[in-house]
Order: structure tokens, then sequence, then C-alpha cells
């Protein structure tokens, strides 16, 4: 059950954000290699740097969060631009994130400690999250996050206008 738990963490924080595309009926596909690059951005950090945990994890979450954002950000940027369609787009960017960490796993970040097989270390203990109830406290900013979405899109301005343009573009530009 706790194994559920945890890959449940990181996949529910990810459906958080896409559901803002999602509101706009933006079809970003690509939240699995949005997860796969703000991982490695993170893991960076926690391969390279023996930082104290508080400073860390800090570090390791907003990088994840920027890698992740900037990797969602390159097909928006083709939609606008030039009219492609982002569920292709992001689906194929999932494909190059995947291969980019199956290099790393192969290659550079390779645990020498496996006798040749393609495996990458464990985290320092300084760069977990320490467990609450069993789990790791990720689920705590999972819940915290989910509260944020709900506020945002029921309460505020701003996601009441994510949520006419996937209703109605026209409408939505007639708001302004």
């Amino acid at each position: 059950r706790v194994s559920v738990i945890k890959n449940a963490i990181p996949l529910t924080i990810v459906s958080l954000g896409v559901t803002l595309a999602f509101k706009m009926r933006f079809w970003n596909i690509g939240a699995e290699g949005q997860i796969c690059v703000g991982a490695i951005a993170a893991s960076y950090f926690a391969y390279t740097f023996d930082w104290p945990s508080w400073l860390l994890i800090s570090v390791m979450m907003v990088t994840g969060f920027i890698a992740g954002g900037i990797w969602g950000l390159i097909p928006a940027v083709f939609k606008t631009k030039f009219g492609t369609n982002e569920t292709l787009f992001t689906l194929m960017m999932n494909y190059i994130a995947s291969y980019f960490i199956q290099y790393l796993r192969e290659g550079p970040w390779r645990d020498p400690s496996k006798n040749g097989f393609p495996e990458m270390p464990r985290f320092s203990s300084a760069a977990r999250l320490p467990s609450v109830m069993g789990v790791h406290a990720g689920w705590i900013f999972a819940l915290l996050i989910a509260v944020f979405v709900f506020i945002y899109l029921r309460y505020t301005k701003h996601g009441y206008e994510l949520t006419v343009v996937g209703e109605n573009s026209t409408t939505a530009r007639y708001c302004g």
C-alpha cells in the first residue's frame, strides 16, 4: 500500500498542474515528460551537492518545478507561434525526456556498485523528504496544492477566465 501511495503522490501533483491546461481545453499529454525533466533537474542537485537537508530539498523542489514548467512551455510556444498540435508535440517530448533518463542511467549517473547493471545510485538521506505517517511528506504538498488549485479555479478571477477560455473562446475574447 505504501508503494502505491508513493507513486500516486507525484502523479497527483502533476495532474493538478495539467488540470489548469485541461480547463482551457489545451490537451497537454506531456505530464510524463515534465515529471522526467523535473526529476532530472532535481536529481542533479541530489547527486552533486552535499548541502543541509532543508536547503537541498528546497533547491530540488524549485528546480524540479522550473524545469518541468519550461518543458511544458516549449510546446505552448510552438502552438502559439506556429500553430502546432500540442497533443502530438507533448507526446513526442515525453520520449525525448525518457531517452535522456536512459542515457543518464546508462552513462554519467550509473551506479558503479551495481556491477555493470544500468541503475542510478540512491539519493543521500539529505535529499529525501522526511516520513510522515509512514509515507514521505510529499502527500502533504499534494493536499495543499489540491486545496490551492480548487480555490484558484473556484474563487479567483483568473481561475474563472481559464474556465471561460475552455468553455467558449469567442466569449473569452469578448470579455478580454
